[in-house]
């Protein structure tokens, strides 16, 4: 029997769901693709996982997670997904006030103390069954730039690193943010592919949720995992 004839026995769904499920009855929707030939050589700690189709929110709150990464400002979060975790754990003693009040007296601190260091700073906020690693927004401004990002990211790759009381981890995308945007050098929104390439670039391996927008480009392949399959620059080169 060839694989074809194998894969069209398969049944997705009971009583015949399978024909009511069609995918073109559905606006917001991915295109899944796999993520590399069958058979290819596994190495650990070399990809990072993209959780298409997984609800961030209540995989954190099911405590799928020990460690979130998401973004931080001194001004007000209440838009922000820092804002949503507070009040959704109830072992929480945060709140969304108490998060920026944090921010900022830590702001007030490094400029009166450590004005030299680099940004963005990694804050810690520990709801007890989650520990949130937030990127602080410097001061002053209303983003985070690339290069916050790669920053940001290599450390907390390091605070991570050979810690296994800190692993499962996962982080937003920082895209489509409404408290915390995310810009390049041209002042627009980076590609997801920017973002993960920095992400991955600066050390962290770990799961990557994308913005809800992402699920606007049904006509896009998208791959379950970061770097990429050979075969995109391939293609990307002009060849099959």
């Amino acid at each position: 029997m060839t694989d074809a004839e194998m894969s069209s026995d398969v049944q997705l769904y009971e009583e015949g769901a399978d024909e009511l499920m069609d995918s073109e009855q559905f606006p917001d929707r991915v295109s899944l693709l796999p993520s590399g030939p069958a058979g290819a050589t596994v190495r650990p700690g070399e990809r990072l996982r993209i959780m298409w189709g997984q609800d961030m929110l209540r995989d954190l709150v099911d405590g799928r997670y020990r460690v979130m990464v998401c973004g931080v400002n001194d001004e007000n979060n209440s838009h922000g997904i820092i804002a949503q975790l507070v009040s959704l754990v109830t072992a929480s003693q945060w709140s969304e006030p108490a998060v920026t009040s944090y921010a900022r007296m830590f702001h007030e601190s490094v400029a009166l103390h450590a004005s030299e260091d680099r940004e963005p700073y990694v804050l810690k906020y520990d709801l007890d069954s989650l520990l949130i690693l937030a990127l602080l927004r410097p001061r002053g401004r209303d983003h985070f730039s690339m290069k916050d990002l790669s920053t940001g990211f290599s450390t907390i790759a390091k605070m991570i690193g050979g810690r296994r009381e800190r692993r499962p981890v996962a982080t937003v995308s920082f895209l489509g943010a409404r408290s915390n945007r995310l810009v390049d050098a041209k002042g627009a929104e980076p590609s997801f592919e920017a973002v993960l390439r920095t992400m991955h670039d600066a050390g962290y391996r770990g799961d990557v949720y994308p913005s809800p927008q992402a699920w606007r480009f049904a006509n896009v392949g998208v791959f379950p995992s970061y770097p990429f399959p050979e075969s995109l620059e391939r293609m990307r080169g002009g060849s099959s």
